[in-house]
């Protein structure tokens, strides 16, 4: 009997507990980042490609070496492989010298490259010829670190 009257006082102080517990928390603390992005640099030649036909060697000309579907819009490069072996590998982010935003490694070129990036420019091949070949710098994520202790 004495055990009923007291179930509503002990579950009324769980409560309580539960809810001065939350409460006291400080869930705007500075929280620290899940993990730390590493950025590479590396030198290399580039170039443009386009997603057409006359540009390929057989097959859909929208479909990259991995499988993936070349739309407009997207920011995709290709790589020589020699760059694949030094961490740019599939879906790496890139970072351009001379262009807007990040970059995914979507596609691969043949075995006779070297050190070389092409940079897709949907179906725009006056502007892929404008592009040209140069030389420039690459930024890319080459480690991921955990923030977490």
């Amino acid at each position: 009997m004495m055990l009923m009257r007291l179930f509503p006082l002990v579950l009324f102080c769980t409560f309580l507990y539960f809810i001065t517990g939350f409460t006291s928390c400080n869930f705007d603390a500075e929280k620290t980042p899940e993990s730390i992005v590493v950025w590479d640099s590396l030198e290399v030649t580039a170039s443009a490609y386009n997603s057409l036909s006359w540009q390929t060697t057989g097959g859909n000309p929208h479909i990259a070496a991995w499988g993936d579907t070349l739309k407009p819009g997207l920011k995709a490069i290709a790589v020589s492989r020699d760059l694949i072996e030094r961490g740019l590998d599939y879906n790496t982010p890139v970072k351009i010298e001379g262009f807007d935003g990040v970059f995914l490694v979507k596609d691969k070129m043949h075995y006779r490259w070297k050190n070389k990036i092409d940079i897709y420019m949907d179906e725009d091949v006056q502007k892929a010829r404008q592009f040209g070949r140069k030389k420039l710098m690459i930024y890319f994520v080459s480690d991921t670190i955990s923030g977490k202790k």
